[in-house]
């Protein structure tokens, strides 16, 4: 079973270079394996009806990505009649008339709506999120308590499916967290309900501005941040930077319905980050290790020896000085120490602060190791350590140093006897 602590941790990245929106969302997560039957089941236990998904494929600038489209059922009786605008990256572009009942709904009537899904707790919880997250960045814009904000674009049935897809399908990819690119904002004017107004459109800009959330404006004409797609980059970014390498390991790309000159999608990425030490294994498995070394003509011999002894229990693999003659002819040191790649800094640290030296050397090395392991034996005298080495089909046991010591200490036998009888019996025992 893999160890908690070396699991790589699955991360979604949503790369917005085209902006955001809930149904390139929703297309992208479905391109990257996110299960449909799953999200049919949610939206169809939803007591919205008067909608019906078309999910298909199309090109954007050559480019093929998922297409993931609602569109409203006319009623049979008008109560009301709401114009609206599915502009920017969500893809529609122009202003849709659509005449439905019961059109404008409160926060209150979007959560009664989503507690009636049948889902995972957690999944409800997050798409009323975003929805809070949305209605407190329209209550802002328009001067208004919370709890007085109608819903016209984002109530809109499109808007509910887009929401509470996300919130499904991510839910679905069991991921660790989500990392969000900055999002590509286009400039201009946009036109609403409420008349033409500027881009970033007031809700989206509050989003970006409560959650931190990172603009990054293009020479686009028009919207390609909606509202939605705005809060789920807040309600899911996980504030962090993307990991300086890492291994894309499944691509899903969202369309949007617009043209711009750049192809109009959003692509998710399930990536794994390359860690150092992920690297480091690599390399000592081809037996790369370094070597630090340094001259030292003005330390104490006990000073020397804690020194070694610090670097042994740092996690050097060896440690050794040679003798020499320096500057002057004093009579001098070299600290030689291997390690891995991953102890060097440590390695240093313990050099400099246990030796009047004031610079090391450093360089890699290869080496060429036997396959080691290690092993007990039964002595007449007692237990005994032995470490075992292979090579080339032939195997030689070593007696470790402090079990030959310890039966010399409790039997009258000497060292070298006691050696050979520990090494008979390794011998013996795994030939």
């Amino acid at each position: 079973m893999e160890d908690e602590k070396d699991k790589m941790e699955r991360i979604l990245y949503l790369e917005c270079n085209s902006g955001i929106s809930g149904d390139m969302t929703a297309g992208a997560l479905l391109d990257l394996g996110a299960d449909k039957d799953r999200l049919i089941r949610a939206l169809h236990s939803l007591p919205e009806k008067g909608y019906r998904l078309r999910l298909g494929r199309k090109l954007k600038c050559g480019i093929d990505a998922y297409d993931f489209d609602v569109f409203l059922e006319e009623p049979e009786k008008h109560e009301h009649t709401h114009s609206h605008e599915h502009s920017g990256s969500s893809g529609h572009g122009q202003e849709q008339t659509h005449s439905h009942g019961h059109f404008h709904r409160n926060l209150k009537d979007i959560r009664e709506i989503i507690d009636k899904m049948e889902e995972k707790d957690s999944v409800k919880e997050m798409a009323k999120r975003m929805f809070s997250i949305v209605a407190n960045a329209e209550a802002k814009a328009h001067g208004i308590p919370v709890d007085e904000v109608h819903f016209h674009e984002v109530g809109a049935i499109d808007s509910i499916v887009d929401i509470v897809s996300a919130a499904v399908l991510i839910d679905d990819l069991k991921v660790d967290k989500v990392i969000v690119s900055p999002l590509a904002e286009g400039h201009g004017y946009v036109r609403c309900q409420h008349g033409v107004i500027p881009v970033p459109v007031p809700a989206t800009a509050n989003i970006t501005e409560a959650y931190g959330i990172s603009l990054r404006p293009s020479d686009n004409e028009g919207e390609m941040v909606t509202p939605t797609g705005a809060a789920i980059a807040a309600a899911y970014h996980c504030g962090e930077a993307l990991p300086s390498e890492y291994c894309i390991r499944k691509i899903g790309i969202g369309a949007g319905n617009k043209d711009f000159k750049n192809a109009n999608i959003l692509r998710a990425m399930l990536i794994e980050e390359v860690k150092q030490e992920k690297r480091l294994d690599e390399e000592d498995k081809k037996d790369a290790m370094w070597v630090l070394e340094t001259n030292i003509d003005d330390s104490t011999g006990e000073a020397l020896g804690f020194a070694m002894e610090q670097l042994i229990e740092g996690g050097a693999a060896d440690v050794w000085y040679v003798p020499a003659f320096m500057k002057k002819n004093r009579p001098a040191y070299v600290l030689h120490v291997l390690c891995q790649r991953a102890m060097i800094e440590e390695m240093e640290d313990i050099i400099f602060s246990t030796t009047t030296t004031i610079g090391i050397r450093r360089y890699p090395v290869e080496r060429t190791i036997l396959e080691r392991k290690k092993g007990t034996v039964t002595t007449r005298y007692g237990e005994a350590s032995v470490k075992l080495c292979f090579y080339k089909g032939s195997m030689s046991c070593y007696p470790e140093h402090e079990s030959v010591k310890e039966i010399c200490k409790i039997h009258p036998v000497s060292y070298q006897e006691a050696y050979c009888l520990i090494e008979e019996e390794g011998r013996r025992k795994y030939s």
